[in-house]
């Protein structure tokens, strides 16, 4: 038998061989295993917005221990009106006299149901900064500057002022500053085209919906008051963009008309479907004296409304629209809300 003997040095030497080649094997496997992780810094999507419940779930490779936020939105709230005949508010009804009907069928489940007055507000003014309405600015300045004072309580309430012409502007952000809403107001000047679908839905998105339903008062009511002849020639987004982003951000919207013919026009009609949708209204005052009576209206309405939950039946994650009807036991009430909701659609 042969015996082979290494000197120390040569014993050392082949050691530092053999750990550079580890060293590069698992240099080169790294990056493969890199490209599985995710990006520093980029969160998981939620499967879908507007969500009424959600829960964490475990991704789907055993190695990986992030979870992943899954989200559902099978619980429905909706806000609604009640006035009788001569339009007087509603206000001490109870669950058991309603018909609440989703896509035609009875809810699953009554989660939860209350009359809800005096609430805090968080309001969007919306302002028409357009060519189309220039001989009528002033009267859209003034009308903006009424319903501030009328309707916005200091102490609970906030809003935004949000002009627009083929661009939207918020020359005013939240605040409860009656002095800097109404600077907000008088800084518009008008000008270019008229992009309102964008507006509603750009105010609805970015600004209300980010707003939290309560707050450390209960909770609050989401509302824009819309100012303008409704007329829309630059908008990207479509009325039925505009109205579904409405609804996801449970905004309900007040359109005030700057058409003074006294004769209801296309643009008119464009306000009217807007404020029908989200179970609002739509008023066309042909004089600043008939503002009093309409801001008086939006905000007694505001603060006498009720709220139900519920959980739909047969509901399915598909993207449609369902349609909403509410139904008051005794015939002669009258009862607004929003006509239906999309469905998030499970990607």
């Amino acid at each position: 038998m042969r015996v082979i003997r290494l000197s120390s040095a040569r014993v050392l030497g082949i050691a530092l061989v053999l750990a550079l080649g580890c060293g590069l094997g698992l240099a080169q496997a790294q990056p493969a295993a890199l490209l599985s992780q995710p990006a520093s810094g980029v969160s998981p999507q939620p499967v879908a917005a507007n969500t009424m419940s959600a829960g964490l779930a475990p991704s789907d490779d055993p190695q990986n221990t992030m979870q992943v936020f899954r989200s559902r939105s099978d619980e429905v709230n909706v806000i609604f009106t009640v006035t009788d005949k001569h339009g007087k508010f509603v206000k001490d009804l109870q669950q058991r006299h309603f018909t609440i009907l989703d896509n035609n069928l009875p809810p699953q489940e009554i989660k939860g149901f209350q009359a809800e007055t005096d609430l805090p507000l968080r309001v969007g003014l919306l302002i028409d900064a357009s060519n189309s309405i220039r001989d009528r600015f002033q009267f859209e300045q003034r009308a903006a500057t009424e319903f501030l004072r009328q309707v916005v309580r200091p102490q609970t309430d906030r809003a935004f002022v949000l002009a627009f012409d083929e661009v939207t502007d918020i020359t005013q952000d939240y605040t409860n500053d009656l002095d800097k809403l109404a600077k907000g107001v008088k800084i518009i000047r008008p000008g270019g085209g008229t992009a309102m679908w964008d507006a509603v839905y750009l105010a609805s998105r970015d600004k209300l919906m980010k707003e939290r339903a309560e707050s450390a008062t209960g909770t609050v009511r989401k509302a824009i008051i819309l100012v303008s002849d409704g007329d829309d020639n630059q908008s990207r987004y479509t009325r039925k963009d505009a109205i579904e982003m409405a609804q996801r951000a449970g905004v309900i919207v007040y359109a005030i008309s700057t058409n003074l013919n006294n004769i209801l026009d296309s643009g008119d009609h464009n306000l009217q479907a807007m404020a029908e949708a989200t179970g609002g209204r739509a008023f066309f005052p042909s004089k600043l004296n008939d503002l009093t009576g309409s801001f008086k209206a939006i905000q007694e309405e505001l603060r006498s409304q009720y709220s139900v939950s519920y959980k739909p039946e047969h509901f399915d994650a598909n993207g449609q629209f369902r349609p909403i009807q509410i139904l008051a036991e005794n015939k002669k009430f009258r009862v607004r809300a929003k006509k239906g909701y999309y469905v998030p659609k499970t990607q």
